[in-house]
């Protein structure tokens, strides 16, 4: 079976453009990046100490 190319836009689906790709624009680029900063993008895991995490803050 043939790879679909990648043509749409990860953010909002519409085709790509050659400057921003994968994204159609830069808006899509900048929404895509605040993603990343803020969190939006998250995988799943074990939850952190609270306590190993604030002792080797103190300890310095």
């Amino acid at each position: 079976m043939p790879k679909k190319a990648d043509s749409d836009c990860p953010v909002c689906g519409k085709p790509t453009t050659k400057e921003y790709r994968p994204f159609c624009s830069r808006g899509c680029k900048d929404r895509d990046l605040l993603n990343w900063l803020g969190d939006g993008y998250r995988i799943p895991g074990p939850p952190v100490p609270q306590t190993g995490v604030d002792s080797e803050s103190e300890g310095g």
